[in-house]
Order: C-alpha cells, then structure tokens, then sequence
C-alpha cells in the first residue's frame, strides 16, 4: 500500500527533476532513507547548539525539532520572537524532511525563476533557507527548522544544531 508520505515525496523529487539546473542525484548519491525517528537525548543535543549559537548571537528565534514521521519533538520560542516564527520554523522542519533536503534547495530554485517558481504552487511547504533534514546512521530520523532572523542566519543555527550531533 502507498502512503501519502510517499506519494508527497517521490513527487517532490520528480518536480526538483523538472526544474532547470536541478536534477535528482545519481543512485549512488541520493538522499538517504527515512529511519526511524528521534529519540528526545539527541533532540536536545541538538536544541541545545542551536539555542547556544542563537543566544551567542543575540538573535530571538524559533526553533523547531520535528522527527522522521513529520511530528514536533522541541520546540523553543525566544522571548519577544513574533509568533508567525512558530509556524514558519515548524514548516520548513517539515519542508526539509518531505523533499529530503534543506530547504535552501527550493528557495534557490524560486529565486531562479522559470521552473522552479512551480514550488509556489504546492500546498503546505516553506521553500524559504533555514530547514534541514537530521541524518543519523545514514538515516533521515527529523529535520530542524528555524525562524526569526534572516534566512542565511537561520541556517547557521540550524547548522549549528545539527553540529551539535557530531
């Protein structure tokens, strides 16, 4: 039986197949499978290098912590962040997770045009940098999104998080 998960998935590839300069990546290479998902030790492993490089920066953000299924793990709010961060950083977790992906890939795309503005027309994603897919063990277990600052500050946290891993 095909899950919608699925479904969602391989079609996100095939689109980023379609879009010019952007194709799926040889065998070989391709974006490791979903595992299994989070456990909450390496959540606030993570949590905590993403929180220490925001507040070493003095940025108020949202930061979002989903695991392999799509569901929210941590979510840590600064003070004084605007709440529409809460959702957006949850939405490109979860954007980073459904095409494998950080999510830089799809801004990049929208902001080259042709092609790849076709990633406005889909439903429920944030194509906007700052999400990133958590990979263990070969494995897509989660992805961390965050929100509040500029999107290129967004990912260094969200970098940082993941770094906080190794």
């Amino acid at each position: 039986m095909t899950t919608l998960k699925t479904i969602v998935s391989v079609g996100a590839f095939a689109l980023l197949a379609l879009l010019p300069g952007i194709t799926p990546a040889p065998a070989q290479t391709a974006p490791p499978p979903y595992g299994p998902p989070i456990g909450i030790e390496n959540a606030r492993r993570i949590m905590a290098a993403a929180e220490a490089d925001a507040s070493k920066n003095n940025w108020a953000v949202v930061i979002a912590i989903i695991d392999s299924g799509g569901h929210i793990v941590m979510l840590h709010r600064s003070d004084n962040t605007q709440l529409s961060s809460i959702d957006i950083a949850q939405g490109k977790a979860k954007t980073a997770l459904m095409f494998k992906r950080p999510t830089k890939v799809l801004d990049d795309a929208i902001q080259a045009g042709g092609g790849g503005l076709r990633f406005l027309a889909l439903k429920d994603i944030v194509p906007l940098e700052g999400g990133l897919p958590i990979v263990m063990d070969g494995k897509i277990v989660g992805a961390i999104g965050v929100s509040g600052v500029l999107s290129a500050q967004d990912a260094q946290i969200a970098r940082s998080g993941i770094d906080g891993l190794k």
